[in-house]
């Protein structure tokens, strides 16, 4: 027996970086992951090394902005695997400008996928967490962000701190139900995204990438050290796993001391 054996998770944006990793972790502890994401190819994989490795996984396609897309999934999820007792919800992208510059669009697209994201699949996912009050865990992955500001990401920091009152929310209505919420709060993760983001803000700011990286991304960091998936992975398994809902409705920075609270 491990620690989350007969839950059944699902986490979204999970083909590659945070997710993968935390589909991993969640698989490792006994829980059977749906690999949820647009990129099915790269879920596909996930779920393969998943059930290589003795776990459970199923890839299943999903646009977390549409609602019949996110419906459909976690329909697929619990008919596969009974019903969904965790949920992480973690798909994101990332534009940057100021806002003077900022396309409206980019705007709509930010918060569609993070927002939109986290309230579709939360009500989809409730359907089965409220049955005969069967509880559940719902995950917000949000950022260092849900808690203060920053130039050039202001669709972002919108939506990241708006998650923090969707879970406040979840927390209060939810708990009638055994269903609790939070969100982890990373710093600067080294995945593809955050790679992709290091020449666009050294062009924007008019600095290095290297200047970027040490000054903007870790300047403030008690180590000088990045936020690794696998911090991420094992805060999201702690909280899944966790008995009571002692915790629940509150955020969690993973930084490594990048603002403290």
């Amino acid at each position: 027996m491990t620690l989350l054996t007969g839950k059944v998770a699902v986490v979204t944006g999970s083909a590659s970086g945070i997710g993968k990793e935390v589909a991993r972790a969640l698989a490792k502890a006994g829980a059977a992951v749906a690999i949820a994401d647009l990129n099915m190819t790269g879920a596909k994989a996930v779920a393969a090394e998943i059930v290589a490795t003795g776990g459970t996984a199923l890839a299943v396609a999903m646009n977390v902005t549409d609602e019949r897309s996110v419906i459909d999934g976690m329909d697929r999820v619990a008919a596969a695997f009974g019903s969904i007792d965790i949920l992480v919800s973690n798909a994101g992208v990332q534009v940057v400008n100021s806002i003077d510059c900022y396309a409206f669009s980019d705007w709509k697209k930010i918060q569609s996928i993070y927002l939109d994201g986290a309230f579709l699949t939360t009500k989809a996912a409730l359907t089965y967490m409220y049955e005969r009050d069967r509880g559940g865990v719902v995950i917000y992955v949000g950022s260092v962000y849900s808690h203060v500001a920053s130039p050039l990401k202001s669709a972002y920091v919108a939506a990241a701190h708006g998650m923090l009152g969707l879970a406040r929310v979840l927390a209060q209505e939810g708990a009638a139900h055994n269903v609790r919420a939070h969100v982890v709060c990373p710093g600067f993760v080294r995945t593809p995204l955050l790679e992709k983001q290091i020449p666009e803000l050294a062009r924007e700011l008019g600095t290095s990438d290297e200047d970027v990286v040490k000054q903007v991304m870790l300047g403030d960091t008690a180590d000088g050290e990045f936020t690794t998936v696998d911090d991420i992975a094992q805060t999201v398994l702690f909280l899944s796993s966790f008995p009571s809902a002692a915790l629940t409705g509150q955020s969690f920075l993973v930084s490594h001391g990048w603002h403290m609270q």
